[in-house]
């Protein structure tokens, strides 16, 4: 596994930082550019690899960011307190999303620990990383931090910089020094520096930092601002543990989760992804792996497998791996350990304990389909079986209209997924287009990385979308996101696809809408394992008191309010265009992370991914035609 130093860098910008902070408060003349760096050098190297025999000082400092120009939203106003004793000694605090959070190191013990919560995990290489595999351990060592450059390079550095003073400026305070780097041609290729402009205030007093500007090569500019910033004797040795009171929880994990943990956590921060300009129809092949292949239209990506589950499961893996890797980073690493210190218990426990419960009811086809693609991705097959469960936790909006209600009686079925916006899955969307070896054909709007489904259409003319309830660890029964996978390889009818749910054996609570485009039926489906209600249309429900003829709808509160009184504003005149717009914000929630609208009858579908700007319902929506892109494939 690829090491992490926990230097923390963020688009190159704060590993500049953190070399430029580390500095040695000492009384200093400096006049010129060139002496100036060459201080901040020799500071730097005596905090992070101290001469032999010299006991480590501990730098300390906060730092909060202050711009974030061309970068992912919410970066601004984001602050971290650091300390830091060489060689291998870090403390991190900053506050996330309204809860504290801290991380540490010791020697070769990792931690974090939420105050909030009274919840800490310290890593250990004893413990192993999936609990179905006891031979998983991970006992490498953690190396020392080092310098990004030799000693040689960094005393160089200062010659192969264009340094320009500005006028000195006084920040909180202190006068502060005002410099203009620009790494010269040599130093980019000599130095492997990336291309850009830094622009650094030194307190005149001691020549450390007060505030770093890295703009780069695409109009992108970070600027951090430092306060108390100092350089100390040398902290006593508890002062790097894991600071848990008497009430504290604390649990052993593996560490391998917490160093993975530490870049997919910073990965969350940054979201880049244009908004997708008009469609123009433009078919690009982006690859092929034997009977597979994955197309770029219009800017979307489109995925095409086909065979026995281990074909499948390779093709997707290859064609689709650094999405695939991505997507376990993200949900296991990010999103799932960082909910530990929301809920004050281990991720990896808790999503081990459903796995243990769900694998009897889960069909080995697909488990044969997750292993092929782990292995073609590069990853270890636990971790992608785990991140299969992350729809269990969906919250969305779905309806179908017809007959009376629309315009020549079409049916539209629109399906809202509020979910998990804003942590870069995004960038992974992807139709697939299954052609499986047993079952029927069908489309999955998806992410590269997941086999199962909750938005889907198969040939037959069935269409699903689901939406999650309460129940969380009712986990005896087949995860939701294979019910909806077989309804769709099984079901040819609408009165098939409701048996088939309604066997399961089912897991959690949730709600879904079913249509049928070739015999123009479709119901809503409220299920808990152990229930099971069929809400037909033009039927009221206790939760759905709008009884609308020829329409199913599904929503929770305001939302299911403002859907109704769209349906019934617009009853009779619904074509395809209308029937999008009904799932326009405040349908949509601000988590919205993709809207699919389907026409069953004709098996067309529209698609909106969310960008880094807009909830996906006020994206574009692409056209496709699942009978077209089966066409494509013969």
């Amino acid at each position: 596994m690829r090491r992490t130093r926990l230097l923390l860098p963020l688009n190159g910008a704060l590993l500049v930082w953190l070399l430029i902070s580390t500095l040695r408060g000492q009384d200093q003349a400096a006049s010129s550019p060139q002496e100036v760096v060459g201080g901040l050098i020799g500071k730097l190297i005596a905090v992070v690899e101290p001469a032999e025999g010299v006991t480590p000082p501990t730098f300390s400092a906060a730092a909060r960011i202050v711009e974030a120009e061309g970068m992912g939203r919410g970066l601004v106003g984001r602050a971290v307190q650091i300390a830091f004793e060489a060689p291998d000694r870090l403390r991190l605090a900053a506050r996330i999303e309204g809860r504290d959070l801290e991380l540490g190191r010791d020697g070769q013990e990792l931690w974090l620990y939420a105050p909030g919560k009274e919840f800490g995990v310290i890593g250990s290489p004893d413990v192993p990383r999936f609990a179905t595999r006891p031979d998983s351990l991970d006992r490498s060592t953690l190396p020392p931090f080092k310098l990004p450059l030799t000693r040689p390079q960094l005393l160089l550095l200062p010659l192969l910089l264009q340094l320009e003073a500005l006028p000195a400026e006084t920040l909180g305070g202190a006068p502060c020094h005002v410099l203009r780097a620009v790494p010269q041609p040599q130093a980019l290729e000599a130095l492997k520096l990336p291309p850009g402009e830094l622009t650094l205030w030194v307190r005149k007093s001691d020549f450390l930092p007060a505030r770093v500007s890295l703009a780069d090569s695409r109009n992108r500019r970070l600027t951090v601002e430092f306060e108390n910033v100092r350089v100390t004797e040398g902290s006593p040795a508890g002062a790097w543990k894991l600071p848990a009171g008497s009430g504290t929880t604390v649990e052993r994990v593996a560490r391998a989760h917490i160093e993975r943990f530490i870049p997919a956590a910073l990965s969350l921060l940054n979201l880049e992804l244009p908004t997708l300009g008009p469609a123009t129809g433009q078919v690009r092949l982006l690859g092929q792996e034997g009977a597979g292949r994955l197309e770029d239209r219009d800017g979307t990506k489109v995925l095409f497998l086909k065979g026995s589950p281990e074909e499948m499961g390779r093709q997707h893996g290859q064609l689709m791996r650094r999405e695939v890797r991505d997507l376990v980073a993200k949900i296991l690493y990010g999103v799932g350990v960082g909910s530990s210190f929301e809920k004050g218990r281990w991720f990896f426990g808790e999503i081990e304990e459903a796995q243990s419960r769900i694998a009897p009811f889960i069909d080995p086809r697909y488990l044969r389909e997750m292993d092929a693609m782990a292995e073609a991705a590069g990853l270890d097959r636990e971790e992608l079986r785990l991140a299969n469960f992350f729809p269990e936790l969906f919250h969305c909006s779905g309806f179908a209209v017809y007959g009376q209600a629309t315009v020549e009686g079409r049916m539209y079925h629109g399906r809202v997924l509020d979910y998990l916006r804003g942590v870069g899955l995004e960038r992974n969307a992807v139709v697939i287009v299954h052609q499986p070896d047993y079952g029927h054909a069908w489309v999955n709007v998806s992410y590269g990385g997941f086999v199962g489904s909750v938005t889907a259409m198969n040939e037959r003319h069935i269409s699903i979308g689901e939406m999650g309830g309460r129940g969380e660890g009712l986990w005896d029964g087949k995860p939701m996101a294979q019910l909806v996978r077989e309804v769709m390889e099984k079901a040819s009818t609408l009165d098939e696809a409701v048996e088939i749910m309604r066997q399961g054996p089912r897991t959690c609570e949730y709600y879904y809408v079913i249509g049928d485009g070739r015999n123009q039926r479709a119901v809503g489906i409220a299920a808990t394992p152990t229930t099971f209600e069929v809400v037909r249309a033009g039927e009221a429900h206790p939760q759905l008191p709008h009884a609308i003829a020829d329409a199913v709808l599904m929503s929770a509160g305001d939302r299911y309010e403002k859907l109704a009184e769209r349906v019934q504003a617009a009853y009779g005149r619904i074509d395809d265009e209308g029937a999008r717009r009904l799932m326009d914000r405040p349908v949509a929630m601000n988590s919205n992370i993709h809207s699919v609208l389907f026409a069953p009858e004709t098996l067309d579908f529209w698609v909106a991914n969310a960008d880094a700007k807009n909830v996906a319902s006020h994206c574009r929506y692409t056209r496709y035609n699942l009978g077209e892109l089966l066409r494509g494939t013969e």
